[in-house]
């Protein structure tokens, strides 16, 4: 099967100084303005999950934490009843 992929180019008006580090990229890596881009926020997203995951679970142990749970399961499950 093939499909067919429309690309719609759009004009974005960056600093010299930041077309010049993507280009660097871009030809160095041999790859697309496109493909720099996204990677480059691929990265940051991947930044910021990297940080926030030491944080998971850090209130697993706290009694505040478990009355918290609580009351958002009560107040979820009265929204679930109320517009399933």
């Amino acid at each position: 099967m093939y499909i067919h992929m429309y690309i719609m180019a759009k004009t974005i008006m960056v600093s010299d100084n930041v077309y010049e580090k993507l280009k660097s990229i871009k030809e160095k890596e041999n790859k697309s303005y496109s493909d720099v881009i996204i990677e480059l926020v691929n990265i940051k997203k991947m930044k910021k999950l990297k940080y926030l995951e030491k944080f998971f679970g850090i209130l697993k142990e706290d009694k505040e934490y478990d009355r918290i749970m609580k009351e958002i399961n009560k107040s979820w499950d009265r929204w679930t009843k109320r517009y399933a």
